[in-house]
């Protein structure tokens, strides 16, 4: 009797686990965050905003009336145009993948029309948090479509920066065929590198939350190397050229400044602690570089611009872009502060200096501001944020290497291709504008439109 109560015990115990793995919850398919989805479907329409109508505006308002509705044309028609070629093969050629020597630097056809994408597809890249699929691979927690939408809008900003540099002065059928050139061949090939999985930057550790490389540097390299091939305009240092509208620079400048709030945040793609984090340390970043820039000012040239102010809340927002889910307030404060005084220089003694004519310094504060972001990101990078990243103030001094890796690669690849695409650009197009067509003005003589009438 007591040996059979001893025996029913033992497999009484044995047969726990076994009770428990019936008893389990089973494996659950992953499902859409409705909160993350709807957040980043907000952060989607708020990058839209920074092209059109903030980008457009604020270039708008820099430059002189009879060329105002060129920029805007430029700006809607980059919007429209890049936004095809960006599911006719960008999306593919950026975060697809490929076989061979080319996967790390640029995918391949797979998701070109995006084929093959249902819109029940969760999105396979993720940052903040990500859910187990039923064969163990993580996925995001947003659908695939939203997260190609919101990377359609980085595509779309990114060539309109470089708008900034060669405004004026650019036969628009040539700048049409460059930019689409140039977002397939320079574009599309650095956000792969950067920020897909295979790239190889990014599997090199490069940290570029929101664009600091792909982007700024990007387009900011691109600016300076198209402002030289195409030259001066042609009254260039004859006379001053001021903004003909500085309320619509301020316009752009405001609405960029809150755009940018979806272009950080949402780079975390999920409403959590990390996009709160973004949005908190692109707002004082941003606060920061506005009112150094105004100081700066303010001390020089005796009073305080709202040109001024204006501009430097945008290189502040430049140069936070890449660090915004790595930094807190500390280094946000830090990195606002440094980007205005360096592209206080640039735009005030060195551009001068130098005689190149950058129109509305694109390479000034975009090219500088996101090579400075870049590298500070590699410097200020806080565990605090996230715990798998740090940078050289916190004893990682091999961040800081990657950083000026990722800096110098985009720089050499970007500047390279873009003087190549120019050149045939310019031999099989034309791409400057004719003397007689600059001084009447782009508006007129591109579009056949003035913004202004005398009429009543």
């Amino acid at each position: 009797m007591k040996r059979n109560i001893i025996l029913t015990s033992i497999l009484s115990l044995l047969s726990i686990p076994t009770l428990l793995a019936q008893t389990s919850t089973p494996a659950v398919a992953p499902t859409v965050n409705a909160g993350d989805t709807a957040w980043m479907i907000v952060a989607t329409a708020f990058v839209l905003l920074m092209t059109i109508p903030g980008l457009a505006l604020f270039y708008g308002g820099l430059v002189r009336r009879k060329n105002v509705l060129n920029v805007f044309m430029q700006c809607f028609i980059i919007t429209a145009a890049i936004s095809i070629e960006w599911v006719i093969c960008g999306y593919s050629l950026s975060f697809g993948s490929t076989t061979g020597f080319l996967a790390p630097y640029i995918g391949g056809f797979d998701w070109a029309f995006l084929n093959n994408i249902k819109i029940t597809d969760l999105s396979p890249y993720f940052i903040s948090h990500s859910q187990m699929g039923l064969n163990g691979v993580a996925v995001g927690t947003i659908p695939h479509i939203v997260f190609i939408m919101f990377q359609c809008m980085f595509a779309v900003i990114t060539p309109a920066l470089i708008i900034g540099a060669f405004a004026e002065r650019i036969n628009f059928k040539g700048f049409f065929v460059f930019t689409i050139l140039w977002s397939i061949f320079i574009y599309n090939p650095v956000a792969h590198w950067v920020w897909a999985t295979d790239g190889w930057l990014f599997k090199l550790g490069a940290l570029d939350f929101a664009g600091g490389t792909v982007v700024h540097v990007n387009a900011g390299v691109a600016a300076i190397v198209t402002a030289l091939m195409l030259g001066k305009r042609r009254d260039y240092k004859r006379h001053a050229i001021p903004p003909h509208n500085i309320t619509y620079v301020v316009m752009g400048a405001g609405l960029l400044w809150v755009g940018w709030f979806g272009f950080n945040a949402g780079s975390g793609l999920a409403a959590d602690g990390l996009a709160g984090n973004a949005l908190m340390v692109t707002h004082i970043a941003a606060a920061a570089a506005a009112i150094t820039w105004a100081l700066l000012d303010w001390f020089i040239d005796k009073r305080p611009t709202v040109v001024g102010i204006s501009t430097g809340a945008v290189a502040g927002l430049v140069a936070i872009t890449p660090a915004a889910g790595f930094v807190g307030i500390p280094g946000a404060l830090a990195v606002g502060v440094i980007v205005s005084l360096v592209c206080f220089c640039m735009v005030a003694y060195v551009k001068p200096k130098l005689g190149y004519d950058d129109s509305l310094d694109a390479f000034g504060v975009h090219g500088i501001g996101g090579m400075l972001g870049a590298i500070l990101t590699g410097v200020l990078a806080s565990p605090l944020i996230q715990p798998a990243y740090s940078g050289a103030l916190y004893g990682n001094y091999r961040q800081l290497l990657v950083q000026f890796i990722a800096v110098f690669a985009t720089i050499i690849y970007s500047g390279i291709g873009t003087f190549l695409l120019f050149k045939l650009t310019e031999k099989v197009i034309g791409i400057r504008a004719s003397d007689k067509h600059e001084a009447i003005g782009l508006d007129e003589t591109q579009h056949g439109e003035t913004a202004y009438n005398n009429f009543d």
